[in-house]
This record gives C-alpha cells, sequence and structure tokens, in this order.
C-alpha cells in the first residue's frame, strides 16, 4: 500500500533525534560522533561510514548551540544594515554573502531602517546568537549606545559610514576624494556655483565630500566660492524635497553634486515634472554608481563606489588573524573610487528654467 510523505512527522522525527540515538546505530560514543561532526577527530574509514551512515538514517542535525559550545564558533556573521530595497545596500550585502562563504559562514541579515531602536534590537540579537562577528552599516549618526553596543563584540566592523565612538576596524571608500573628482569635473566644465545634496549634516561622508568638493573646484590654490549645502536623508522622498527647496531657494548655482543615487532619483522625478533639463539647465553628479546610471535619459555621471571590494575587505578584515595586534582595531581603510563620465555635465546654462518664488 502506498501513503504519502507527512513531511510534519519527518520534523518531528528530527527532533527527538539525539546524539545518543546516534551513537546506539552506529556503536561508538557519543564523544566520537561530537568530534567527528565537529571535524577534531580522524577515523578508519569503516567507522566514518557507520557514522554518516546512522545519521542519515535517523536525519540527525546537531544542536547549533551545543555547536557554538564546543567550537567556539557559529559560523554565522551578522549583517546589520538600513535598507535592504536600497539597491546600493544590495549589491553590498551580496557581496558579503559571497565573501562569507568563502569562510563557511552564513549571514544573518537584520534590516534597520535606520532606527535607533532597531540598530540596538539587531546588535542585541546577535549578541544572543554568539555570532562570530558583526559588519554594521548606517545612514544616520547613531547614539553613543550603539557604538558602546558594537565595541562589546570581540569582532565588528563598521562599513561605509563612520560611527563615531566605535573602537572597532572600519572600512570605508574615499569620501574626500569623491569630491574632489566631481568639483574637479564641474570646475572643468565652467562651473563655480555648485549645490551638494547630502544625507544629513552630522554625517561624516557628507562632511568629507563637501570639503573634497571645495578643494576640487579650487583651481591652482585659488579659493571657490562655497558649495551650497542641502541636507535629508537618502532617500528619492528627500532628493524630491530638496530639489523642490533648491529650485525655490537656488540663486546662482549652475550644478547640483548629489551625495547618493537615491537623492539623485528624487532629484530627477522634481525636474521631470518641471521640464527642467539637465544638462541644459542644472549639470548633475551622482555618488554611488549602484542604479544603472548609464541607461538613464541623459546618461548620469558618477563617483563610482567600488561595492563589491567594500564588502569583500570588510569580511577579509572580519575573518582575519590580526585582531590579536594592539592596533588593529584602531584600523581604518579608504577604497579608492572613480568619476565616471557620461551625459549630465554641461557648460552652464546662460538662462535657467526656475519657478516663481513663492512669497
Amino acid at each position: 500500500m502506498f501513503y504519502d510523505r507527512d513531511p510534519w512527522k519527518e520534523q518531528s522525527m528530527k527532533s527527538r533525534t539525539s546524539l545518543k540515538d546516534v551513537a546506539r546505530e552506529a556503536g561508538v560514543s557519543t564523544a566520537t560522533i561530537s568530534r567527528h561532526l565537529n571535524g577534531s577527530l580522524d577515523l578508519p574509514e569503516p567507522t566514518r561510514m557507520r557514522i554518516e551512515a546512522a545519521v542519515s538514517k535517523l536525519r540527525y542535525h546537531p544542536n547549533p548551540h551545543a555547536r557554538r559550545l564546543s567550537l567556539g564558533k557559529s559560523d554565522t556573521i551578522a549583517l546589520i544594515l538600513p535598507d535592504i530595497a536600497n539597491p546600493f545596500f544590495a549589491k553590498l550585502a551580496a557581496a558579503i554573502e559571497k565573501a562569507a562563504e568563502r569562510h563557511s559562514s552564513m549571514v544573518l541579515l537584520h534590516a534597520t531602517f535606520n532606527k535607533s531602536d532597531r540598530e540596538m534590537a539587531a546588535l542585541e540579537r546577535a549578541a544572543q546568537n554568539q555570532v562570530d562577528g558583526v559588519i554594521f552599516i548606517t545612514n544616520r549618526a547613531p547614539e553613543a549606545k550603539v557604538a558602546r553596543a558594537l565595541n562589546d563584540f570581540a569582532r565588528a566592523v563598521i562599513l561605509d559610514e563612520d560611527v563615531p565612538g566605535g573602537k572597532v576596524p572600519r572600512v570605508l571608500c574615499d569620501n574626500g576624494l569623491g569630491g574632489v573628482l566631481a568639483g574637479q569635473h564641474l570646475r572643468a566644465a565652467g562651473h563655480r556655483h555648485v549645490a551638494y545634496f547630502g544625507g544629513g549634516a552630522d554625517l561624516h561622508s557628507t562632511q568629507t565630500r563637501l570639503e573634497g568638493l571645495r578643494s576640487g573646484l579650487a583651481q591652482n590654490g585659488e579659493p571657490a566660492y562655497e558649495p551650497t549645502l542641502f541636507v535629508g536623508d537618502h532617500s528619492p522622498t528627500s532628493g524630491r524635497i530638496l530639489a523642490e527647496e533648491f529650485l525655490r531657494n537656488a540663486d546662482q548655482e549652475t550644478a547640483i553634486f548629489s551625495g547618493s543615487d537615491e537623492l539623485t532619483v528624487g532629484i530627477l522625478e522634481v525636474f521631470h515634472e518641471r521640464k527642467i533639463k539637465v544638462p541644459d539647465d542644472f549639470s548633475l553628479i551622482s555618488f554611488d554608481d549602484a542604479r544603472s546610471l548609464h541607461l538613464f535619459a541623459p546618461a548620469i555621471t558618477s563617483v563610482r563606489q567600488p561595492v563589491d571590494q567594500l564588502g569583500e575587505r570588510a569580511v577579509e578584515i572580519l575573518f582575519s588573524d590580526a585582531w590579536d595586534q594592539p592596533d588593529f582595531k584602531a584600523l581604518t581603510e579608504r577604497m579608492p573610487v572613480e568619476l565616471v563620465e557620461r551625459s549630465s555635465v554641461a557648460m552652464p546654462a546662460n538662462k535657467k528654467k526656475r519657478p516663481e518664488k513663492q512669497l
């Protein structure tokens, strides 16, 4: 007679199977089973085959908590980031997953939506799970308690945006160089008055890119006009709000340096609605190049972050053998960026389309 498989029954059987059951089936001790499964014991081929046959027959799965205790590791790392729907963070997460696989480690993903309580909850959960390390990414300036929680981990890496007070290694892109490259490119095209759209005035990335932009706009040591700063958060919604504010208040500005592709999307939405053309009316450079900016009309000139290398390097540091070195936790690495020239920068327009300012 034919019977359908009952997955619930099978799962129940798995949960009831113990190490003693496997040892009894294979005719060896529980210690032998445990050490074999942990890879810390070489056994004769017949014994090994009996154990593996018993594990397969009984559908035994080692208790992960017991394994953590016996090995002192969980084969998991925690990745804490703001938003997986953001293409930049999605690409970064994929790079981290691939790099972690090379270390036989799985990634536990926590999306915080840039909320303080979720960042703290994710760090607490990572500690409870006894992960082998944490990669922490934020898009805001966290409170001191976040830095303290990060400092409590034996291994943690700050990635992409700095966390003041964090006493752990950092992997950042060279934000200053990105600002310099954007400023030089705009200066060469004839722009002197430039607006910078950033994700928050208190962010390390905003401050550093703005400083680089000032330097890039200066020529032969000659001072440049101070860039106009518009700040919100790294989202299309914020890009829209800042673009509206820019169009209401901008005076001499002929170009925009946008601090992220997400901001750029919001800017372009407003420009499209207002029939403002890039680069005829305003030139535009974006930062990140995580979106397919070459497919936009016009294709958007961008400062490209090395997303894959950022993720890979963070994982390499997490699994490094150098954690016992005195200065290792003070490590800060800045990955180089590059300017990708496309079609969104031109000479300044003589006349710019601006909406009438609201009284």
